[in-house]
């Protein structure tokens, strides 16, 4: 029993301090013994999933606009992310001002299509594309990890007009075939860097 007693009390300092104060700091201070690999491992995991579920559980504080909200500014933080240093200072300001609203509407339309109880299971993805990839982010169910929203950058050169960012994204609703555009920004003529340099 005693040790079942230290157990919870580990996970609940954990949980209420958010980890400023370790257990083992805690467990320390008592002279009791420091807690296992399997208990620091198993806190942790508590502590992840209370982190992971906590934004949309209360029903009664569950909106589609909190969704559209929250999704916007991870799709925001993933787009930088794929940027890099070498780009994002660029045409940061005209991403947030021509693309990333419309990013906002793609994300609003297509969750209308979806009843409330559906829509708790919408998820970013966690990696943007480096390199020459045209992944930005996708928006995903995370029950059934299928893609409902692909969000992808192609680099353009028409002839003689330099190179441009294409933002544009592709639906469940057709099969992912169409692109649907979210607007263009200008980077310069010469060739831009590679993504998430």
């Amino acid at each position: 029993m005693n040790n079942w007693l230290r157990k919870t009390f580990v996970v609940l300092v954990s949980i209420l301090t958010f980890g400023i104060i370790t257990p083992s700091q805690l467990i320390n201070n008592v002279n009791a013994e420091k807690p296992s690999d399997r208990d620091v491992f198993e806190t942790n995991m508590l502590i992840n999933s209370i982190d992971q579920s906590t934004i949309f559980l209360d029903d009664s504080k569950f909106s589609k606009d909190t969704l559209i909200e929250e999704l916007t500014k991870q799709a925001e933080m993933q787009t930088y992310q794929k940027f890099g240093v070498k780009i994002k200072p660029a045409i940061e300001d005209e991403f947030r001002e021509i693309i990333l609203p419309n990013i906002e509407k793609a994300i609003a339309k297509t969750t209308a299509q979806f009843p409330n109880e559906d829509l708790q299971n919408l998820a970013i993805s966690e990696q943007p594309g480096g390199g020459y990839s045209e992944k930005i982010f996708h928006v995903k169910n995370i029950h059934t990890n299928e893609d409902i929203l692909l969000f992808h950058v192609r680099r353009d050169n028409p002839p003689q007009a330099g190179y441009w960012f294409n933002f544009h994204y592709h639906t469940i609703y057709d099969g992912f075939q169409s692109h649907h555009d979210l607007g263009s920004i200008y980077w310069d003529k010469n060739t831009p860097p590679k993504w998430m340099s």
